[in-house]
């Protein structure tokens, strides 16, 4: 008897810890939102560029950022760069 209780608890610790490093990988959101997010990747010096650049060429109101009106305006080749250089929305595995 003691050992199926020793047993047990031994399994308990362990989905313990399998459960808190699965936590450790993701970052909460703001607590606006309420969902968690998944860290990303930094950026390489290849991928800032063509972000500055993409940022550059279709920035209307110059104020850093691609608003949805612009980002509708991006034209298919640069968005063949920016999807090709692992910019942009990612594809979602099919399962």
């Amino acid at each position: 008897m003691k050992r199926i209780l020793v047993i047990a608890a031994v399994l308990a610790c362990a989905v313990a810890l399998n459960a808190s490093a699965q936590d450790a990988t993701k970052t909460p959101a703001p607590a606006s939102t309420g969902a968690t997010t998944t860290k990303k990747a930094p950026l390489t010096a290849e991928q800032k560029k063509l972000q500055k650049e993409m940022t550059a060429k279709y920035d209307t109101d110059k104020n850093g950022k691609l608003s949805k009106e612009e980002k509708a305006k991006i034209s298919a080749d640069d968005k063949k760069k920016m999807t090709d250089a692992g910019l942009g929305p990612k594809k979602k595995a099919a399962k």
